[in-house]
This record gives C-alpha cells, structure tokens and sequence, in this order.
C-alpha cells in the first residue's frame, strides 16, 4: 500500500452526509488523499423525491444526482461496500477483497430500508422505498396501473407513497398498528386530522392492526392477510415499516453500533466499547446516535436531510482540528413533507411530549400551528400550512422556551390545549426499530 493512501481520510458512504462531509474537508484546508466508499454504483443522489416525484414520474430518477459544491479532488469507490474496520490497524476492508488504510475515517453509511419479514416476502411485486433502483422498479411497476396498491405502515414514507399513488389515480390501502397515520410522530390528536385528510382524498385506511402475511398466485402476490381477520386483493405493495442502520459492518471493531445506529459523543467521535471516543473516527448523518441537547443528552437518530448536512460539516471541522478543541454538535431538527394537498413542517423533537396545543388556525380546516411541550417545556413545533409563526416557535424550541411560548398574537385564536395522544411501545412482528424517519428538510 502507497504512503499516498496511508495518508487518507476516508469517508464510508457516498450518500448526502458523506458528500457534504468531504466537501467540507476540503472546504477546511484539507488537501490532502481523499477516498469516498459506496455501495451503490452511483455517485450520491437526492433520496426524499425518490418517494414523490419519481414515483409520480415527474422526475427522471439520474436527475436527483446531488451537485457538487466543491471540487473534491477525490477516489470514488462505488459499488464496493465496507464489510469490516479494524481499528488497530487502521484498515477498511472491502467487499472486493480491497484494503483501506485511513488516517481518520467518517462513517456516513445512513440506514436501510427494513423489508417485509414475514410470510410471502418471496412474491413479485412487493417494493421498498430507499435506493435509485427502488424508486425505478417502483415507478415502472406503477405505471402499469395495478388494481390496488397496499401499504404497510403509515409513517412519513408510507404516508407520502399513499398521496403519490391517489395523485395517479390508483386505489389505495394503507395499513398501520397505530390509531392513526403518523401516530408515533405526531401523536393521535394530529394523526387524527391526517387520517381525515387521507380518506376524504379516497384512501383505505385499515388502522389499529397489521399484515400477518402476503399470498399470491404464479409467484406474483395477489393479497394481504390482516391480523383482524380481512384479507385484502392487492397486486402491488409498499413495505413502509421504517429503517435499521447500516452498522453490520463494524460488528467486530468494538464500536457501540446496533440496528439504532453508531453511538457517538457529542463532538461526533464513534464511541468504543471501553467507554471511549475514538479519536480518528468521526459518524454523520441517519448512522450516528449522539446525544442532542435538546433531549437533555439522550442519544437520537435524527434522519432528516438538514441534519445529514448539519452533523457532516461538524464532523469535518472536528476531523481538521485539534484534539483539544472538539465542538459538540447542537441542532435543532427541522423536516418538511408535501402530502394529499397539505405542506407540513416540523421543527424540534415530539419524542416525549406531554401537552399539545393549538396555537394558530384550527385542525378542522387542516391549516393549523401546533406546539408540543414537555415538563413545561416547548420541544417542537409543528405547521399543517400554516407556517408563518413557525420560525418564531422554532426559536422557542431552540432556547427551551415555557410552553406555550407566545401567547396573545394579533392573529391568535383561543389556544386549544389537549393531550398529544402518542401509542404507548407496542411489540409487534413487523415493528422497525423505533426512529425517526428520513424526511425533508
């Protein structure tokens, strides 16, 4: 091995969070080799519009390719994912047999999206929604009109492939464990609008159960088995049941990495199983777990595409500067979805919240603010096309504002205040691991 890639820095992961991350590398004077890890073929892309545009065919699937900020000067290793890191020798090994050696590493492997697990995952016609290749299989099998398209879980994934698909005129099933779509997220009290937004717009919802298994007939799947006893005809599914990270890889470099993701410190150094950070390796993006302030120093994954970009830079200025001068990475959450006619924003974390409150417009007319507290507190804020006060409770989520944090706004109706009505932990044999799912910024 050269003394030229000796030298290294090393990013795992050419998706948005490794893209951003090597641009602000050399962004940050750093001049020297640099080598970008895939494991798909291509150059990063854009994946929220892989969901909606692409399946609705408004958007070709290459022209979601990310632009390129900055020259990187950079080795692409595409299509040839890391199958190991040994630490002590600092070396990467790859799944062509190729070995890596980094002087600091960023691991920016993101997550999965979590297939169906149960009976009937054999059958044709059963897609998930992550990669350029999903999406393309997705759309061609779509614009052959099949007779029903069902959906497997209501979260924001789920949720939007539903709109995507009624937009085309296609019938729709969605079906979710919870009492309403976003319900984990959101909580019942706004998924309860949603839910009344999706069914004006002509969707099936089948709530508070879950598929057991698929059928079919010739190997291509033809029906949905429910664990309430219906059975549903349905030649097309979505398995939208959420995202494991991409952290098999390491399962022998004594990192603390599982399906929740890499655990990091709060400067974005991957922690060790004796307790410490590693001082060459740094995470970024929908793989790392690292306590946010906002949380009060629990570890979160955030997969947003704002904090991708956030937590990447951050690592970057921590990988070029001294060990005694780690920043500890503070951000705030922020998402978007476009969905049956509504824009929705949210700002913060509802993980916990214990009130709600509506504080502009009104749930019945889907325009609406509302504010999610906890101890008191304002942890997020949320915005169903109404989003103009919302940079001002963003702040108060920021600074950790009383909840509710405005009161008395020319424009403010009677604040309504009730429960946020989130499921309590359920077990269930197609529940993902419990997260936060990738959505917009």
């Amino acid at each position: 091995m050269s003394d030229h890639q000796r030298q290294a820095i090393v990013v795992v992961g050419a998706s948005l969070a490794g893209l951003r991350g090597a641009e602000a590398l050399r962004d940050g004077g750093y001049d020297g080799p640099l080598i970008l890890v895939g494991d798909e073929p291509h150059k990063p892309y854009d994946r929220p519009p892989l969901s909606k545009h692409v399946l609705a065919g408004e958007l070709p699937p290459e022209a979601t390719a990310l632009p390129q900020l900055t020259r990187l000067q950079a080795q692409w290793r595409l299509g040839q994912p890391a199958v190991a890191l040994d630490r002590e020798r600092r070396e990467l090994r790859l799944a062509d047999g190729a070995t890596l050696s980094y002087a600091k590493l960023l691991i920016a492997t993101g997550a999965r999206a979590r297939p169906w697990p149960g009976a009937g995952a054999d059958l044709a016609g059963i897609f998930t929604i992550r990669t350029l290749e999903d999406a393309r299989a997705l759309r061609s099998a779509l614009a052959r009109r099949p007779s029903r398209v069902l959906i497997v879980g209501a979260g924001l994934i789920g949720c939007e492939a539903a709109s995507c698909c009624r937009d085309l005129g296609l019938a729709v099933t969605l079906v979710d464990p919870n009492p309403t779509p976003l319900a984990r997220l959101l909580g019942t009290a706004i998924g309860a609008t949603l839910a009344g937004r999706m069914q004006e717009f002509g969707v099936d919802l089948r709530l508070n159960t879950e598929v057991q298994a698929f059928s079919g007939d010739v190997g291509q799947v033809r029906r949905a088995h429910l664990l309430d006893g219906a059975v549903i005809a349905a030649d097309l599914v979505i398995v939208a049941l959420g995202a494991t990270r991409d952290t098999d890889w390491l399962a022998a470099a004594g990192l603390v990495a599982d399906a929740r993701g890499l655990t990091c410190d709060a400067a974005c150094r991957a922690m060790t199983m004796t307790g410490e950070p590693d001082p060459g390796i740094y995470a970024a993006g929908d793989v790392a777990r690292w306590p946010n302030p906002l949380t009060g120093g629990h570890l979160v994954n955030v997969e947003h595409w704002g904090n991708a970009v956030d937590q990447a830079r951050h690592a970057a200025a921590n990988m070029l500067a001294p060990p005694a001068d780690q920043g500890p990475y503070e951000h705030l959450p922020a998402f978007w979805s476009s969905q049956f006619g509504l824009n929705i924003k949210l700002a913060g974390l509802t993980d916990g919240a214990d009130a709600l409150a509506i504080v502009q417009g009104s749930r019945a007319s889907h325009r609406f603010l509302a504010v999610y507290g906890r101890a008191g507190r304002t942890v997020a804020a949320l915005s169903f096309d109404q989003a103009r006060w919302l940079p001002a409770y963003a702040e108060a989520v920021a600074t950790g504002a009383a909840f509710p944090p405005i009161l008395g706004a020319t424009d403010q109706p009677r604040i309504e205040t009730l429960a946020p009505g989130f499921p309590s932990p359920r077990r269930s044999s197609n529940r993902a691991v419990p997260a936060l799912e990738m959505a917009h910024a």
